[in-house]
């Protein structure tokens, strides 16, 4: 089996990375590819790198990343426009004077490119919106199977219907895609292992913490941070803090946007760590918090949801919570007494170490594509 993974990283961590790593854009597509690679971004290369040990041959792509498809581009003679890169990957083809569509070659084209080139048995996306379902349909010329993972708002209904399947952490969102004709499974998220060989060993100098976003996405939960900001010694990493007002006591004590590694090492060092789901999660537990948090030895302490016990046992490998007053009363208590929140946080990690990493992720998924492929065509 060849498998392509797609995915978009967060424009502003882009950004960032290539700001530290000056000289990079020269680089060539290889070498940019692994470089971004190793700052375990996101889901990085969990997917690719575990598929490989288990025999599949995988591949993966950033496809909104400038200067790495600018390089791939030049590489392969692919034609680009240099105006049309720089625009959001959702602009596909805009009309032209004098022409009923026109094609501006930008990141679009060049993901075309490289999975024409590749041919995959499998592309396997991480953002559905990034391809619209005329493209997708395109694709399948070269693609004997085309997977969608989501565990986001939903996007427009023309960007679903080109997927063979969607695989989703999030349950509810099973039988919601179902009815509209899409094939979907549900599929949990993980945590990869090398996360810890590359972190090392790591003080915890942090008694609790946030790390996280803060967006329209996250809009009940800036109350209850506001609330533990000033009711607890909680510190705060992550994007989003300038769109809150000045006076959000939730800036006084954030220490700014931490990715990839860094963002590991802000949860490494905390010896209890908040959870907080985005709206769209109602009733289930999803996130990769959840795995993350728990995967480099920090307690967590998230909110109540109806199939957390499917996941973690809770009060001995996480605890709930189910009210701001109660977030605030599980942070004061655990870090008034380490010796209880370190023997949780201890068999939290040992749970997601046996049962939560991306090796058993794609020990999982191999028979689901196989079965899929089977399914579609030959």
């Amino acid at each position: 089996m060849k498998a392509v993974i797609l995915d978009t990283y967060y424009p502003r961590f882009l950004k960032t990375f290539y700001a530290k790593h000056v000289g990079l854009h020269h680089a060539s597509s290889q070498e940019q590819t692994q470089s971004l690679l190793k700052a375990s971004f996101g889901t990085s290369d969990f997917y690719s790198r575990n598929l490989k040990s288990l025999g599949v041959d995988a591949q993966d792509l950033i496809v909104n990343c400038v200067p790495l498809q600018k390089a791939w581009a030049t590489e392969n003679q692919v034609s680009f426009s240099a105006w049309a890169l720089r625009l959001p990957h959702r602009t596909f083809r805009l009309p032209i004077i004098g022409a009923k569509l026109a094609a501006l070659p930008g990141l679009m084209e060049v993901a075309i490119a490289q999975i024409r080139s590749l041919k995959p048995d499998v592309l396997y996306c991480q953002d559905l919106s990034f391809f619209p379902g005329e493209v997708l349909k395109e694709l399948k010329s070269h693609v004997r199977l085309i997977v969608g993972q989501i565990a986001c708002p939903l996007p427009p209904e023309s960007f679903l219907k080109g997927y063979d399947l969607i695989l989703t952490s999030f349950p509810h969102f099973v039988p919601r895609l179902q009815a509209l004709g899409i094939a979907s499974e549900y599929f949990r998220i993980g945590f990869d292992t090398r996360v810890l060989e590359v972190l090392g060993t790591i003080q915890k100098d942090i008694g609790a913490s946030f790390v996280g976003g803060i967006s329209r996405h996250h809009g009940k939960a800036v109350p209850l941070l506001e609330y533990l900001a000033t009711h607890t010694p909680i510190e705060f990493f992550g994007y989003g803090a300038k769109t809150l007002p000045r006076s959000s006591p939730i800036r006084r004590n954030h220490h700014g946007e931490v990715w990839g590694l860094d963002m590991y090492r802000a949860l490494a060092r905390s010896k209890v760590t908040l959870n907080r789901h985005i709206n769209v999660a109602e009733n289930n537990a999803n996130n990769m918090r959840l795995y993350e948090a728990t995967g480099v030895g920090s307690l967590l302490i998230t909110d109540r949801k109806g199939n957390l016990g499917e996941i973690f046992e809770v009060g001995k490998e996480i605890v709930v919570y189910s009210s701001q007053e109660e977030a605030a009363e599980m942070i004061h208590y655990y870090l008034d007494h380490p010796a209880e929140a370190a023997t949780i946080a201890r068999a939290g990690q040992a749970r997601t170490l046996r049962e939560h990493t991306y090796q058993h992720r794609m020990e999982e998924l191999v028979p689901v594509l196989k079965r899929h492929l089977g399914v579609r065509r030959p």
